[in-house]
């Protein structure tokens, strides 16, 4: 593969960081923007001493005048504790970022992919999900800043591409995990491990009976990269997960089983339009990039206990 300058909008987060490390290992140059409001600038810090690695502090929602061969826009806040917290500025993210980076993409002719989420699908009433169904979202919930945020800007990824010619890539990441999450950001995996590992309860919203696929990041990062580097024609959107489907009482039997925590489950109330069920149909993502996720469960998780530990024992 030829060597490229690569900018990655949200590179010190938790699968931005993970991108920049693959692609710096590809042989690539590497610019990583970010304001680091959900970030952590240790996930990056074994990057700095590499002559081909850039850490910006930059804020999307303005204009970014640098010269790159394509653009990995993943940039903005994933989980609800953070894009809740300022839900105006999540919106802006999404839009104002997007329209931000399209502008960059154009004037350079540079490919740009943008991270969408499973997220546009909302509370689905199609399982699992393809990339064909339209959603059941809320346009006016708690979650409507990322959601319909992240809608928005695949509008407007279609768009530049059908008005101006852009090459773009659309992924659809469903729910992620791995080594550099952070401890207190909300997503179930992280707050599963972090409570057993410190003895307390594990918190479960409802029943514990609705859904969830989880994709290790390791897979991930291999699909974004098959995409960015797929045909011009494959566009996208492409659900980018694994398939397996876990109830929330089962990856906590799984998470106190890995850590050997005598923590019991604590049922809370399930958080407004909450989805019941979540499973991506990667047939798209096995035709057009030949990918797939390899990573079990049971091991990706054994990998992210050892990483949690060593954050909590630090």
């Amino acid at each position: 593969m030829d060597r490229k300058r690569t900018l990655v909008t949200g590179g010190s987060g938790f699968i931005g960081s993970h991108l920049c490390q693959r692609l710096l290992d590809m042989g690539h140059d590497v610019l990583a923007a970010d304001n680091f409001y959900s970030s952590d600038r240790h996930n990056v810090h074994e990057l700095l001493p590499n002559p081909r690695f850039e850490l910006m502090r930059h804020d999307v929602t303005f204009p970014l005048y640098v010269e790159v061969d394509e653009i990995y826009h993943l940039a903005c806040p994933a989980s609800p504790v953070y894009y809740q917290r300022d839900p105006v500025q999540t919106t802006k993210t999404c839009v104002h970022g997007s329209i931000n980076m399209l502008g960059l993409a154009k004037r350079l002719g540079a490919r740009i992919l943008l991270t969408s989420t499973s997220e546009v699908y909302g509370d689905p009433a199609v399982h699992p999900q393809s990339e064909s169904y339209w959603g059941n979202v809320n346009p006016i919930g708690i979650r409507s800043c990322y959601d319909e945020g992240k809608r928005a800007a695949e509008t407007l990824f279609f768009d530049y591409h059908r008005q101006h010619g852009l090459p773009i890539k659309v992924a659809r990441i469903f729910n992620t995990y791995g080594p550099r999450m952070q401890p207190d950001d909300g997503r179930v995996v992280s707050n599963f491990i972090v409570q057993a590992l410190k003895g307390e309860p594990l918190t479960v919203f409802g029943d514990g009976s609705q859904t969830r696929s989880f994709c290790y990041i390791d897979d991930m990062v291999d699909g974004l990269i098959s995409l960015m580097n797929s045909p011009r024609e494959v566009t996208g959107p492409v659900n980018l997960g694994n398939p397996g489907e876990f109830t929330m009482i089962e990856l906590a039997k799984q998470v106190i089983a890995l850590t050997d925590s005598d923590s019991e489950l604590q049922h809370l109330p399930l958080p407004a339009d909450d989805p019941v069920r979540r499973r991506p149909d990667i047939s798209r993502a096995r035709e057009v990039l030949g990918w797939e996720p390899a990573v079990p469960l049971s091991e990706g998780l054994a990998r992210t206990v050892d990483y949690f530990r060593g954050v909590l024992n630090s």
